[in-house]
């Protein structure tokens, strides 16, 4: 809205230009979401705190999470969301379509993340919603969303499934690229998930990988920068570094909070959201091959449960001592603290591995 006003204003106040560049309402949007974090934070964290919005731990989790985790508040998704929108709203392009597209995936798997979280409190236990009804209605939003972006028309790559590490190593999906973005989407939204079990774990790696796609939406946004690094140039997508923006925000804000001892969980409101909307800024860049590899720890969790319930299905053997696999550590003595900060570091690896491939083609 912010960037509305001031451009409609630019003509008589020269000084505002500075508002035009996406680094600048990058910048901003950051500090906005941060700022809208940190304001909204400890009222909403009494207030879910007052009314016994909290997350029923696992009973067959690790022990000391019974005894330090239960009665923390959930659903702090709600406060990283308020940053998102604050910084996405008053600092994004609004006639743009990519940012209507990103806002609808975020605002509609949080709100299926809402009331899966609301199921758990309501009847106190950590199921929620079905796996099956939750992943139908997973990807029903996805599709929707999907068509909205295929019917504006914005660009002309959507079916294009682009290779890094190779220069002109290019896969036209045709219609198939529904199906695929609907695996991309829910699978990073279910993936997100899966990692979110421990005090900060989930929420640096977010911001990593928000870091790398707010500067592949950068220069793949920009025709000088795409050419030179050799990656599909696609118009107004430049957009998306702003939500990305807005998503390091709120999460860095909201890592204030969710700092071990936690004082608030962001529930599947906050991982179902942000894991569906990484998951779509990765396909507008077209940059879906790099999404899995700048967000490896993710993959890697979602990998050990589903290799988990194959096995166990299967051979009647469980490979770990407990999935996802954040947890197995903790089976085997690993304190908290040093299975996440562990867990940074391989996040932090994967995105510069993720960054290199722009170069290195």
């Amino acid at each position: 809205m912010l960037f509305s006003l001031f451009s409609f204003l630019v003509d008589n106040y020269s000084f505002l230009n500075v508002f035009k560049y996406l680094t600048v309402r990058t910048g901003l949007s950051i500090f906005t979401s941060m700022f809208v974090v940190f304001m909204v934070g400890n009222p909403l964290i009494n207030f879910f705190s007052s009314k016994q919005i909290h997350d029923p731990i696992r009973e067959d989790g690790p022990s000391q999470h019974i005894i330090k985790k239960i009665g923390t508040p959930t659903m702090g998704g709600l406060i990283i969301l308020l940053g998102v929108f604050s910084g996405v709203l008053l600092w994004g392009d609004l006639t743009n379509s990519y940012n209507w597209f990103l806002i609808y995936i975020a605002g509609s798997f949080g709100i299926l993340g809402a009331y899966d979280d609301y199921r758990k409190i309501k009847f106190n236990n950590s199921s929620g919603i079905s796996l099956k009804f939750k992943i139908i209605l997973q990807i029903i939003l996805a599709l929707i969303g999907i068509l909205i972006l295929y019917f504006s028309g914005q660009s002309n790559e959507l079916g294009n499934l682009y290779f890094p590490f190779f220069k002109n190593l290019v896969i036209n999906l045709g219609w198939f690229f529904i199906p695929f973005y609907l695996f991309v989407i829910v699978g990073s939204s279910n993936a997100v998930n899966l990692t979110d079990g421990l005090d900060g774990l989930a929420t640096v790696p977010v911001m990593l990988v928000a870091a790398c796609f707010a500067f592949i939406s950068y220069v793949s946004g920009n025709i000088i920068f795409s050419d030179y690094l050799q990656i599909p140039y696609i118009e107004g997508v430049g957009e998306a570094s702003i939500f990305c923006g807005s998503i390091i925000g709120a999460c860095l804000g909201f890592l204030w909070f969710n700092a071990p001892p936690a004082k608030i969980f962001m529930g599947d409101t906050g991982s179902l959201s942000l894991g569906g909307s990484l998951g779509a800024i990765g396909i507008i860049t077209k940059h879906e091959i790099v999404l899995a590899i700048t967000g490896g720890l993710f993959v890697l969790e979602a990998i050990s449960v589903i290799v988990q319930v194959i096995s166990f299905k299967i051979t009647g053997k469980r490979i770990f001592k407990m999935a996802p696999i954040h947890h197995h550590f903790e089976k085997k003595g690993w304190e908290e603290s040093t299975v996440v900060i562990r867990f940074w570091i391989i996040a932090i690896i994967l995105a510069m591995v993720g960054l290199a491939t722009l170069k290195l083609r």
